[in-house]
């Protein structure tokens, strides 16, 4: 009876965590779909506004595996309550910004929040769940949830500017509801979890950077991550300055996108039980460089088209996502937070960091012809695969 009692409220804690992931990931989801407006509306370069954006990958993700030790160490819930406020309350401001001064501040602190919420709600996750195959479901349904929220926001975020952006505040008010929410419903963790060994920072850090296949896994993770914000971030841009469409369908191909990508992670684990981990991982790395050749040749001629095999970059480049968080989290049960913070955070941050120079090059040398080059790392970078350790 006492266990079935834990397991309920353990189902119930991971319900709530996925919930906050959902409307964390909504706000989050607002930035890139508007920034080509507000570059407009404050009169910026292509270049700086992927420097902006460049930012808010950096304090939303870079700074994630330090936050996680934290998190492992404390095993409080501060981060996510105060994570989720952070987020649902500066992002909302962002195309309010009188000048871009304002503007990186306002994405600085709201970025800083989503680093705050993701690592400590993920190794919640995997602690209420566990790392065997239950957990790897409850794991990809988690990520999951945070993909849909991310697909959602460029939806209310371009319909909201569209009507009158000075009105995007008031949007905060769903984030603060279930911060208080998630206060209320989800419980503290017991005693019987397991400890870190290493209550030293650097300590902590050595133990996990030295791991060889930890390293495997952070760089699958930033091959991924290459592909997905290069598109996220520098195709709004292609659409509106030269296609000339408008918010909605911005917001539109932006939702397909993530929503796929939802998708993937969500069946990630059937697909990866039925062809094998390296497999997955394989097609996952690989099969991007041929989607953006095709985009890139149909996406004058035949949009519809090029929208579908942008979409399917999308499925296709996250279904990678919570068999990497897994593995990862099974190589240091005692670090989970830390391990979701390098996994799910500094591979964002590090590909933020060149997103400025990503962004410079894409005004220099066209925005399709940068994708075009940034789809065949992952692709070349797939050999490392076959040095992870066979599955079980």
């Amino acid at each position: 009876m006492t266990e079935n009692i834990e397991t309920k409220k353990n189902k119930k804690a991971i319900g709530w965590l996925s919930w906050g992931h959902f409307t964390n990931d909504i706000y989050t989801g607002f930035v890139n779909p508007i920034m080509p407006f507000i570059s407009a509306q404050l009169g910026i370069s292509l270049a700086v506004a992927t420097l902006v954006l460049s930012i808010s990958n950096i304090f939303s993700s870079l700074l994630q595996p330090i936050f996680g030790f934290f998190a492992d160490n404390m095993l409080k819930r501060a981060f996510i309550f105060w994570g989720l406020i952070m987020t649902s309350t500066f992002i909302p401001m962002i195309p309010i910004a009188p000048n871009v001064y304002v503007l990186v501040l306002l994405v600085i602190l709201g970025s800083l929040g989503s680093s705050f919420y993701h690592p400590q709600s993920s190794g919640f996750v995997s602690r209420f769940a566990g790392t065997d195959d239950k957990g790897a479901r409850c794991m990809g349904r988690f990520i999951s949830m945070g993909s849909i929220g991310f697909a959602l926001g460029p939806l209310i975020a371009t319909r909201v500017i569209a009507h009158d952006m000075s009105k995007m505040p008031y949007t905060s008010i769903i984030g603060l509801l279930l911060a208080s929410c998630m206060f209320l419903c989800v419980p503290k963790l017991s005693d019987y979890y397991k400890q870190p060994k290493h209550k030293d920072f650097i300590k902590s850090f050595k133990v996990i950077l030295s791991n060889k296949t930890m390293n495997l896994l952070m760089l699958l993770s930033m091959m991924k991550v290459l592909i997905t914000t290069s598109c996220c971030t520098l195709l709004p841009f292609l659409w509106k300055n030269e296609m000339m469409y408008s918010p909605a369908y911005i917001g539109n191909a932006l939702c397909a996108f993530t929503l796929a990508g939802g998708i993937g992670s969500l069946v990630s684990r059937s697909i990866e039980v039925k062809f094998g981990t390296k497999k997955l991982l394989y097609f996952s790395m690989i099969a991007t460089l041929p989607m953006i050749i095709i985009f890139n040749f149909t996406y004058q001629t035949h949009p519809i088209f090029s929208l579908l095999m942008f979409v399917i970059i999308g499925f296709t480049t996250m279904l990678a996502q919570p068999v990497t968080m897994l593995m990862g989290q099974k190589l240091f049960p005692e670090y989970k937070s830390i391990v979701a913070g390098f996994m799910n955070g500094f591979a964002w941050g590090l590909v933020g960091i060149a997103l400025s120079l990503i962004g410079l090059c894409a005004q220099h040398f066209g925005i399709t012809n940068v994708l075009l080059v940034l789809s065949f790392i992952p692709a070349i970078f797939s050999f490392i695969i076959k040095y992870l350790p066979d599955e079980e």
